[in-house]
């Protein structure tokens, strides 16, 4: 946690066990929380889930230059922000995105945009298990 005003996690923790943690703002009316889940399906085949790993050091580092650069755009928000690293199963949430501004619709730009920045500069891969193959 790099300020008060937000907190960022990458690790083998569920999003169900870090979620539990996050407690409500009454300075803000909206509070969004995108979970990213794994899709059954990849490339045309069924998958079990996804193995998620990182650079940890760089990875974090990266996501907390997101938030302060996000933070310092559109000051006035709260966000939490996890990743699951390790094995995450299908149907299961690999990520979860939680901000919280005073209106719904800057609530939900914040998070679309976090989402957007997150996929195109945070080391984290993800490799597919194909049902096809843990059957063999």
């Amino acid at each position: 946690m790099a300020s008060s005003d937000f907190k960022v996690s990458i690790s083998d923790q569920t999003i169900a066990e870090v979620e539990k943690s996050f407690l409500p703002s009454t300075l803000h009316g909206a509070d969004i929380r995108f979970h990213g889940v794994v899709r059954d399906e990849e490339d045309g085949k069924t998958i079990t889930g996804i193995n998620y790993s990182i650079y940890p050091d760089m990875a974090e580092n990266e996501l907390n230059k997101i938030v302060e650069s996000m933070l310092k755009e559109n000051p006035d928000h709260l966000v939490s922000i996890h990743h699951c690293i390790g094995f995450v199963a299908a149907g299961d949430a690999s990520i979860i995105i939680r901000v919280q501004t005073a209106h719904s619709q800057e609530a939900f730009d914040l998070s679309r945009e976090y989402l957007k920045r997150i996929k195109t500069s945070v080391p984290i891969w993800k490799k597919p298990i194909f049902a096809e193959d843990v059957e063999q």
